[in-house]
Order: C-alpha cells, then structure tokens, then sequence
C-alpha cells in the first residue's frame, strides 16, 4: 500500500514527460500492424511492453496518468513480493520492513512514475525469486511453484531480455545454500525453458543492437564507483545479520540478497567493457537485493532496541526517523519534478507552440530530437519539416527517414524563418552528412533571431537576414 501511495503521489510530475516516454507514448498509439512494422525495424526488446501499452490506450486515452499507472501497480506488486521474500526468509516483521525500504528507495520512486518497462521487469523477477523460494523449501514436488517460476521469469525477459540476467542471480543462491541434486536438476529445467524461450527476442534485438544502443559508450568510473559503493552497503548489512536470522526457508537472506544485488549489475557492466550494454535501469530489479539485506537488518535492530530502556528505545526510534526523513524526502521531491529526467518535451512542444508562426520551417538537430514534438502533432503540423523524407508511421521506424544531405540543403535555402531545435551546449555533434549540412548552411546562410532553453533542449530561431519579426 505505502508504494502504491508513494507512486501515486505526483504521478504527473508536474506535467512533464521526457523524450523515452515520449517514445512509448507515441508508438503505443499506434496500430498493431505500424506497431509490427516498427519492432521489425528497432525496439523489438520493448515489443511486449509497447502491447500492453496499446491495450491500456486502447481501453483508456488517460494521458501522462494511463501512462504511468502501470509502473506504478507493478512497483506496488514488486514491493508485495519483496515483502512475501523477507517474510519467508526472516521473518513477518522483516519482510514487511524489507518491503517498507524497497518502496521508499528513490530509485524505485523514480521507475514508479515511468512510462517505461522497468517497473514491470522488476515485479517480475521478484515475484519469480518468491516462486523458486517456495519451489526449494515447499513440501512434495512442489510443480506448480516451478511451473509459476518458470512462467513468470519468462514474462519478465520477454518484458525486457536483461531479466534473463537474474537466471545467474538464483543459480548463485541455489550454490551458495547448497541445495539437494533434485532441486538443481529442476532449476536447471525451468531457466533452461526460460532462456530457450527468450531466444527469438534475442537474436532479433541483437540484430537491432546498433541503432537500439548505439548511444551507448562503455561503463566510466562513475557507474564503476556506484556499482561498488551500492555493493559494499549490500554486504556490510548482511554482515550484520546473524547466522541463524532465518524464517521457513533453508535459504538465508543473505544468499538471496548479494546474488541479486551484485551479479546482474556486474556481470552487465563486465560484457559493456566489450559491447557497451549498460544502462543502470536495466537491471533495476538488483535493488530488490539491497531492500531485502536492510529489511533483515533492520529487523535485528528493532530486536535489540526492545532490550534498551524505554527512554532510550524512543530516542533510538525518533533519530532513526529523523534521519530517513533528512536523507529520502529531498530524493523523493527531486524524483518528482521534470529536472529529474533528461529533458522535458512538454515543455519543448510548449515553447515551441508559442514561438513558431504557422509554415516555419523545422529542423531537427540531430534527427532524433524529432521525438520531441512526436507526441504533440498538432504543434509539429504547423511547422514544415525540412530534412524529413518519410513519416515515422511510414517508415516503420521511430522518428522517420531523413532526406539526403544536397536535398535538406536545398529545403533550407527555400525557407524564411526556421524552428532549431537542438541538444543543450556542450553535447557531442552527430557527424552524419545531413546534421553537418544543417550546421553549416544555417551558419553561412542564417542568422540566429533568439535562443530559448528549456530543460535538455535548446530552440534556436533562424532567420534570412531581414526577416526575423514576421
């Protein structure tokens, strides 16, 4: 309840939405068979998502609200199932905690109210972590918890392949708790389903892998630095937790923790030094092992507070409250609001709305910036766009195909007055022949009339000399 609360609370994020839910937005909008036309082209990773998508659309055209409440009902079931995991593993008391700490993590209030699938990907691989628990401490064959497990953990990789990741995460908990022969020998039938079935997806998005990632680079010291950082809490708290803290399960909290939380991140980061995969919100589910070891550990701690006077006991209760209040309130207002994304296209089609005059020509710089007006056509079906050859719909592609670089050349020089709108100063500059020809012809040909920034885009207004009041 509490994150289902927290998900709903500022859901519209004070009505903005940036550029990758713009994407689902807009493609969820369309047709099945654009729809299909597109996954043949690039997202094929997403498919699944981009289905249900257009079935919450279809049933409800409920805006930025249809848009997230999804993330928001799957972080809810996510935060259920970390709770049935610690129950099982420490105990009722820890499990609703663990549950408590997997809510208010600003990272899983930020997935919460995204248009995205990753929310989704993460009630999926927790629900399915439950499934193996009662599948290895249930009594009798226990085939139907195999066969949730099985279905479930499928459900979670065709939502996004990088679930798959998590197989590791459970083989890594059956050896560090050695498990009997059948229970390996059972496991090892169900992910070999799991991962046998997620092929198809596979080997379609791997062909799509250089336009779908490549923006990516490899994994610097930073994301290094954070991985370590978030794994080192991970283990300094199950270092706290006693040897025998333990529910039903013959499986402690530790040996589902620390797999979760640290083999899918490292082993993505690892294959990134090679094929720059990494995302940190591709394997947002690890944190499903962070709120389980603090859950446990927290547990411990309200134990040994009841053998503390009752003064001290209430001190001890008010400083730790305080401090949660101090450190999660201002991450969850910043989660909150449009500076928490990477840009803001409502507020990029706004800007536009009132700057643009009705037949100005647009440019796109680079091309992919196109998504910022995709979601608004009625703004974007003012405007001329000059470098485009064939709509996104058309093309079965994401933002369109682009016109050779002497015929956007050519489209530019006819224009009076043009709508730029680029990437905030200091991003890199695509080298493609058509962005560097819509630089450089503004810049002999143009002049610039005024610039207005806007959270992670600029709109730049070009002119013919003489013509910038209309």
């Amino acid at each position: 309840m509490s994150a289902l609360a927290l998900g709903l609370w500022g859901i519209s994020r004070q009505n903005s939405m940036w550029r990758d839910e713009s994407v689902t937005y807009q493609v969820a909008h369309r047709s099945l068979d654009d729809l299909w036309r597109l996954l043949h082209h690039i997202d094929a990773v997403h498919g699944l998502y981009y289905l249900l998508m257009h079935a919450v659309f279809a049933g409800w055209d409920g805006g930025l609200l249809a848009l997230r409440l999804p993330s928001t009902v799957a972080t809810a079931l996510a935060a259920a199932g970390v709770g049935m995991i610690g129950a099982r593993l420490a105990g009722a008391r820890a499990g609703t905690l663990a549950g408590l700490v997997f809510a208010v993590l600003p990272v899983t209030q930020q997935y919460a109210q995204e248009g995205r699938s990753y929310a989704l990907v993460t009630a999926g691989v927790t629900w399915a972590t439950y499934f193996l628990l009662r599948s290895v401490g249930g009594i009798g064959p226990g085939h139907r918890w195999w066969t949730a497990y099985t279905l479930v953990l499928g459900l979670a990789c065709w939502l996004h392949e990088f679930a798959a990741l998590a197989v590791v995460a459970h083989g890594l908990t059956l050896w560090w708790s050695r498990v009997p022969r059948p229970v390996w020998r059972r496991w090892l039938t169900a992910s070999t389903v799991v991962l046998a079935s997620v092929v198809p997806l596979a080997v379609v998005s791997a062909g799509q892998a250089g336009q779908q990632l490549g923006w990516l680079g490899h994994p610097g010291a930073a994301a290094w630095f954070e991985f370590l950082v978030i794994a080192a809490v991970g283990v300094l708290l199950c270092r706290f937790l006693a040897p025998g803290q333990a529910g039903s399960e013959p499986i402690t909290p530790t040996a589902v923790a620390l797999p979760l939380l640290i083999a899918p991140t490292g082993l993505l980061m690892t294959i990134s030094l090679v094929k720059p995969w990494y995302v940190d919100r591709y394997v947002l589910y690890g944190m499903v092992g962070l709120a389980l070891s603090a859950g446990a550990v927290l547990d411990r701690v309200i134990e040994e507070r009841y053998r503390l006077a009752p003064v001290a006991r209430a001190l001890t209760a008010l400083f730790l409250c305080a401090v949660a209040v101090a450190v999660l309130l201002p991450w969850s207002l910043l989660v909150r609001s449009p500076e928490s994304r990477k840009d803001d296209v409502v507020a990029v089609a706004h800007a536009v709305e009132r700057t643009a005059h009705l037949g100005d020509g647009v440019l796109f710089m680079p091309a992919r910036r196109r998504e910022w007006l995709m979601s608004y056509p009625s703004v974007l079906g003012r405007l001329d766009d000059l470098a485009l050859a064939e709509s996104p719909r058309a093309s079965g592609t994401l933002q369109g195909v682009e016109l050779p670089a002497a015929d956007i050349r050519r489209h530019i020089l006819a224009a009076r007055r043009i709508i730029a709108l680029t990437d905030p100063v200091g991003q890199p500059l695509d080298a493609l022949p058509q962005e560097e020809i819509k630089r450089q012809t503004l810049r002999t040909d143009f002049r610039v009339c005024s610039r207005i920034a806007v959270h992670g885009a600029r709109i730049v207004v070009y002119a013919r000399p003489g013509h910038c009041l209309r």
